[in-house]
């Protein structure tokens, strides 16, 4: 029966533990100018793990490497941290008050890009009737570090793909160009022929004909 109890109560902590981790956000949008998201933070003490990828850019023959701004703005509009003009960054802050936070965008590009946006809060709840149990002090501990640890590597899983997801579209891009470049080549070569047969096809029949005369 004893065991019985303390497995209900390891339970219930567990599931209380996993519930309330973590809420994310997570988008991939086109950018004109300027674009803003909020996240709501909901206990101080948190963490909040920001991320963006430039992805592309909606010309092939431009691929912008001057990256955009990012400004992130707390509950009373004071500034947190900002990027300028980054293709890609990470960062991460302790929540100092509870509320709305804004990521303001801007591109100063004249081509619209693609953005890959990414916004994780971790939370972790204890409850301090279990804490004081001694058999699950050490448990809630071991959890803790468990699911920090997950959402560290599902939190860099999707900041690699969107770096992969770039670099695919880099490496697209110089193919087509390659390509492009070498037709460019292919057909000038061409016409520079055909050009110099011509010229030297004219100067043997004036040659020609000045021998008749």
């Amino acid at each position: 029966m004893i065991m019985w109890q303390m497995s209900m109560k390891a339970t219930i902590l567990i599931l209380g533990l996993v519930w309330s981790f973590q809420a994310a956000l997570g988008i991939r949008f086109v950018i004109d100018r300027e674009e803003c998201f909020s996240h709501k933070a909901e206990y101080e003490g948190d963490t909040l793990h920001v991320s963006f990828v430039v992805i592309k850019s909606d010309s092939q023959w431009h691929f912008n490497e001057d990256g955009v701004d990012l400004v992130i703005h707390g509950p009373a509009g004071e500034q947190i941290h900002d990027f300028r003009e980054q293709i890609s960054a990470k960062h991460d802050f302790v929540v100092q008050k509870k509320g709305v936070y804004r990521f303001c965008f801007t591109n100063k590009s004249p081509y619209h890009e693609t953005i890959d946006f990414d916004v994780q809060l971790g939370h972790f709840a204890y409850y301090d009737q279990h804490a004081k149990d001694e058999h699950f002090t050490p448990l809630m501990e071991q959890i803790s570090k468990l699911e920090e640890a997950l959402y560290n590597i599902q939190f860099e899983q999707h900041w690699l793909e969107a770096q992969t997801d770039r670099q695919a579209i880099v490496n697209e891009n110089m193919s087509k160009r390659a390509v492009h470049k070498a037709l460019f080549e292919s057909f000038a070569l061409i016409g520079a022929s055909v050009l110099q047969v011509y010229l030297l096809r004219r100067l043997f029949e004036r040659k020609l004909g000045m021998s008749r005369v």
